[in-house]
């Protein structure tokens, strides 16, 4: 088995609000995969007192460790409950009740000899390859619906964020939970994962660089640090203002089961 994880600030004076971690199979208990997208707040309002890089850490760790312990629980209890203790890490210190209270994007793969379990929450997206190397990418799409001229808009985003009609992310309910995308596939039909941040799914989704077999073979072969690299140097060039801002926290973690 092969896992390898990769990642990279968009600003190097900036702390990395990205996440990621991975459990190597270990007694027969399976493999587990987590990344998180920590979500930028505008202008840095959140009501709490920690931080976004503080929130990512603390509802990264409960999700690696519930997901590779209790192997009772589905993915989606898992992330209830991570986000449950998560909040109650500081919910007498900060308002977990403003909209921009810290929150992630979330992708969490599990595995065992049977299935390969997965859940995606917004934007980042997870890689399924078969067999014979075909890929299917597991996305949340809700944000993509919104149009771009709203999300231009601070307090119009706000309206629709963890909202119904909206998009969802992980922040401090745990109801919202049921919201993300989740499937099993028997364990024969995987033959490896990637989960990837939005920073890094721009070589595919924004500058079209190649579609998801092509960004899954990529990392396959030239490893999921040449990925980024790859977004970097675009980024860099002329089409480097093709989204808000020119360089995002970008995360690339994949297992070769």
């Amino acid at each position: 088995m092969r896992i390898e994880l990769a990642t990279l600030p968009g600003d190097p004076q900036r702390p990395n609000e990205d996440w990621a971690s991975a459990l190597a199979p270990a007694a027969g208990r399976g493999g587990v995969l987590v990344t998180l997208d920590g979500v930028t707040p505008p202008r840095g309002e959140t009501g709490c007192t920690h931080g976004v890089p503080w929130f990512t850490a603390r509802l990264g760790g409960l999700l690696t460790e519930l997901s590779g312990s209790r192997r009772d629980m589905t993915l989606t209890q898992v992330l209830a409950e991570a986000i449950r203790g998560t909040a109650g890490a500081h919910e007498a210190s900060c308002d977990l009740s403003h909209v921009r209270t810290p929150q992630a994007t979330v992708v969490v793969v599990r595995w065992d000899e049977q299935v390969v379990e997965h859940l995606v929450l917004s934007d980042s997206v997870l890689l399924l390859e078969d067999p014979d190397g075909a890929v299917r990418a597991v996305l949340d799409d809700r944000l993509d619906r919104v149009p771009r001229e709203v999300l231009r808009s601070v307090p119009a985003t706000d309206a629709l964020r963890n909202a119904p009609g909206g998009f969802f992310t992980a922040a401090a309910d745990p109801s919202v939970a049921v919201r993300a995308v989740t499937g099993t596939t028997p364990r024969e039909r995987v033959r490896a994962v990637a989960a990837l941040t939005d920073g890094a799914g721009r070589w595919t989704d924004t500058f079209g660089e190649g579609d998801w077999a092509a960004c899954l073979g990529l990392v396959r072969k030239a490893g999921a640090h040449a990925l980024i690299a790859r977004v970097r140097e675009i980024e860099s060039g002329p089409r480097g203002a093709a989204r808000g801002k020119r360089h995002d926290d970008a995360t690339v973690v994949f297992a070769e089961l």
